[in-house]
């Protein structure tokens, strides 16, 4: 009696693996600082939670919802999009799922056929590849570098392109590097992507979470509008991680295959959490954008912080909240019983000696670096960066 194939040679998410373990030494008692998952840690807003009460108060969502989501909730998505993003979306191209990962995952399986390739713009998100892995397409890696804010060029995507590129996907602003494209990187990314009449996926989750003045969403830009999949969400900006409540807006033929998709896997999201998606979309911001400059504070010390430690090469990102340093500098070093000959073992020196909890960039796709995680309080930042500071400084 065996797994599938397909499950027997898919790796465990990186960030997940690494939150397990650090919750095993936590349960033994071990003072772990965690910065590997990238969940905020504030609590829901209060008129959110308010509104999944009066939800159940009113004791009429109790029944299955529609498969693609409440009218309502998805008339308020589609509003919000034409206003704050530019971007005519009706409500028959909005499908809202199980948090932003089953849209994607959605939106992978409607279009990918086995041997089709999609573009990764990398560094990326771990489930990007696993789920075209999955759907038994092809993906095909691009890459920005350190030294150019990470950020995957239209030149290097035109050169990726083939005969079977099916469709490109990237997070702006990106998880794990923090990086934002601009306006102008974006537009000569859609002059490629019209050229060859392909397909992008723009994961744009931690839209709320932006230093750069704007958000731009390339869905918005001349002639992408029927070419473009926007996904978006709840978790990051709202503080909803356990609500699970993603969206994609979408072009009518992509909607209604996703809603097809997951009629046979899951049906519609919560009904509950769909009514409090809905007091957030239509709410007050106030306590989304008072987190926003709360991560903004904390990106300015660990910046401060991580410039501090000799042989970690960090640059300053422009949303989300992550650090993506290059820790290549201490490879082929060694303590005690520990030889680090990449991030991995970076990684796993630094949970086991400092108890605090990252992740190797091997997993988002670069080798020499890891991700940091700044969703958490300044108190437990400045302890955990001290930590790393002492172990790395013994390391030779």
């Amino acid at each position: 009696m065996n797994l599938s194939d397909r499950i027997s040679n898919l790796e465990e998410s990186a960030t997940l693996a690494m939150a397990a373990k650090a919750r095993e030494l936590k349960s033994k008692g071990v003072d772990v600082i965690s910065l590997s998952l990238g969940e905020p840690d504030f609590k829901t807003p209060k008129h959110i939670q308010e509104g999944a009460k009066a939800a159940i108060d009113e004791g009429a969502y109790f029944a299955y919802p529609p498969v693609a989501g409440y009218q309502d909730l998805r008339e308020a998505i589609a509003n919000k999009l034409n206003i704050e993003n530019g971007i005519p979306y009706k409500t028959e191209n909005i499908v809202v799922s199980n948090g932003a990962k089953q849209s994607i995952a959605n939106v992978m399986y409607s279009l990918v056929n086995p041997g089709d390739e999609v573009i990764i713009f990398s560094p990326y998100w771990v489930s990007y590849s696993a789920v075209v892995e999955l759907t038994e397409g092809k993906a095909v890696f691009i890459n920005g570098t350190i030294d150019n804010e990470f950020k995957a060029t239209a030149k290097q995507l035109e050169e990726a392109i083939t005969s079977k590129t099916k469709a490109i996907i990237f997070s702006s602003p990106c998880n794990p590097t923090g990086s934002v494209f601009t306006k102008e990187e974006l537009t000569a990314i859609a002059d490629v992507v019209k050229k060859h009449d392909i397909i992008v996926i723009a994961d744009e989750i931690y839209e709320h979470i932006n230093y750069t003045g704007s958000h731009v969403s390339i869905a918005a830009l001349p002639g992408m509008f029927d070419r473009t999949v926007t996904v978006n969400g709840f978790a990051k900006g709202f503080a909803m991680t356990g609500w699970r409540v993603g969206y994609i807006g979408a072009p009518t033929w992509i909607a209604k295959g996703c809603a097809k998709m997951q009629g046979q896997i899951t049906s519609a999201n919560c009904s509950i959490a769909q009514r409090a998606a809905l007091t957030a979309i239509t709410g007050d911001l106030t306590p989304t954008k008072e987190m926003a400059d709360e991560y903004l504070k904390r990106r300015d010390l660990v910046y401060e912080l991580l410039n501090d430690i000799v042989g970690v090469k960090a640059n300053l990102p422009t949303g989300a909240f992550y650090f993506f340093p290059d820790v290549s500098a201490f490879f082929g070093k060694s303590f005690e019983s520990y030889d680090i000959n990449n991030a991995s073992d970076l990684c796993m020196y630094i949970l086991e000696t400092a108890h605090v909890s990252l992740v190797t960039g091997a997993a988002f796709g670069d080798p020499n670096c890891l991700r940091l995680s700044y969703a958490a309080s300044t108190e437990n930042l400045k302890e955990a960066i001290r930590r790393i500071k002492e172990a790395l400084a013994k390391l030779s």
